[in-house]
């Protein structure tokens, strides 16, 4: 059985490595056909898909030592969200039919933003948000 210490840490961080496992996963294979159904589609999903990777960055550093310094929470998870952005872009380049680009990992890094900043208002104003 797990400690409580060890079962908060795994409750915290297990996510945040399944989805990046998830994100890795989906570009090591080749692109899908793009439709022509909404404009700038695989920019809102970058956007949307590292929106949510910077809640999940935010939701494991609020549960470790440093969460109770919230500047340096919000900062350390778009940075982290940001980066593995910029990484996923470089793991593209060497995926055959794939392409890293600037763009895309802009949208990332800009999502990361999103995500941290609208789950750090809703869970100040809602705090039961902050136990999910």
């Amino acid at each position: 059985m797990l400690n409580n210490r060890t079962y908060r840490y795994f409750r915290s961080w297990f996510p945040v490595l399944l989805y990046c496992l998830a994100i890795f996963i989906q570009s090591s294979h080749p692109s899908v056909k793009q439709t022509q159904h909404l404009p700038h589609e695989d920019k809102i999903l970058h956007f949307v898909a590292y929106a949510f990777l910077g809640v999940l960055f935010l939701r494991g550093f609020r549960n470790s030592t440093f969460g109770t310094k919230h500047k340096f929470v919000m900062a350390a998870s778009i940075l982290l969200t940001g980066l593995y952005g910029v990484s996923d872009e470089l793991h593209q380049v060497y995926v055959p039919l794939r392409n890293g680009n600037i763009q895309d990992a802009l949208f990332d890094f800009l999502g990361g933003i999103f995500g941290v900043y609208v789950y750090q208002t809703l869970s100040e104003r809602y705090p039961k948000i902050r136990r999910i």
